[in-house]
């Protein structure tokens, strides 16, 4: 029996010129947790660490960092959105471990002290929690991401 294995050409689209953008899409299975897509489009492995993606159609981590910030919005031609930069809406985070150099096991175990969209606190942990709102239930409450993580945790 021969296995058959699919993976999306992104950085054959990327060559073409095509806009494309990463998300954290089939959140039933996924969650919410966009370090978990980072982890898999620079590495093509599985949260579970099983190598679904071949080598050559992985990212480097600034390339997915801007499909995942500029690259949405340059989708829906959003100008005011995805960059840290004059005029733009203030959407940005301060993590708790460098994305940039940290070894890359430890990406899909990054998470967000602080969370600021459109200038607004929206979520603060440790530090922070006093300058932000109370964290919202999940809904609904047979969500798997009441159970197997999310932003709640």
């Amino acid at each position: 029996m021969k296995s058959i294995v699919f993976e999306a050409p992104i950085k054959k689209m990327l060559e073409l010129g095509l806009p494309v953008a990463l998300g954290t899409d089939g959140t039933r299975v996924a969650g919410y947790n966009p370090w978990i897509a980072l982890y898999w489009i620079t590495t093509g492995k599985t949260i579970g660490d099983i190598q679904v993606m071949s080598k050559a159609n992985v990212l480097d981590r600034t390339t997915a960092l801007k499909l995942m910030t500029i690259g949405g919005y340059a989708l829906i031609k959003e100008q005011l959105k995805g960059k840290i930069q004059k005029g733009y809406f203030a959407d940005l985070v301060i993590l708790d471990k460098d994305y940039f150099s940290i070894p890359e096991d430890a990406i899909k175990t990054i998470v967000s002290k602080l969370t600021i969209l459109d200038g607004k606190v929206v979520y603060g942990d440790k530090d922070y929690k006093s300058v932000a709102p109370a964290t919202l239930p999940v809904i609904p409450s047979w969500s798997p991401v009441k159970y197997y993580g999310g932003y709640q945790h």
